[in-house]
């Protein structure tokens, strides 16, 4: 009885020791993936903040190339507007004659004073309010 009760005992210490290793080395797999997963989301992040940088980048010139040329097509479609709108006129308009035209006399300046213009501005400034006198 003895016997069976170390046999018992020894088959019992060598299960655990077996059941130990495997509980180790399963713990061991399991840290490797775990580590190999890690480095790859860390490296899968590192290259899509790179490619999303670049799509900023090209997103940024598409768009100033796209504001470009809706500003050609604004400066193209005024110049193609005023050059219709100066053929429409050549058929309304008519040579002129010189019995059309009018000749009007030359209106002589009236030269004034510096002096008196700056008097004439205190005056009106004094009459408006803009100036003014004390409370």
């Amino acid at each position: 009885m003895l016997l069976k009760k170390k046999v018992k005992y020894e088959s019992q210490k060598n299960s655990e020791k077996i059941s130990n290793l495997n509980i180790k080395l399963i713990n061991q797999i399991i840290d490797a993936v775990n580590t190999s997963l890690i480095v790859l989301i860390s490296a899968l992040f590192f290259l899509s903040l790179n490619s999303q940088r670049k799509w900023s980048n090209t997103y940024k010139t598409l768009s100033k190339t796209k504001a470009m040329n809706n500003n050609l097509i604004d400066y193209v479609s005024k110049t193609e507007e005023f050059y219709i709108s100066k053929l429409e006129s050549l058929n309304t308009s008519r040579k002129t004659k010189p019995k059309d035209l009018i000749y009007l006399d030359k209106v002589a300046e009236k030269k004034e004073s510096l002096l008196k213009k700056n008097f004439r501005t205190l005056i009106e400034g004094f009459s408006d309010s803009k100036y003014q006198r004390g409370y």
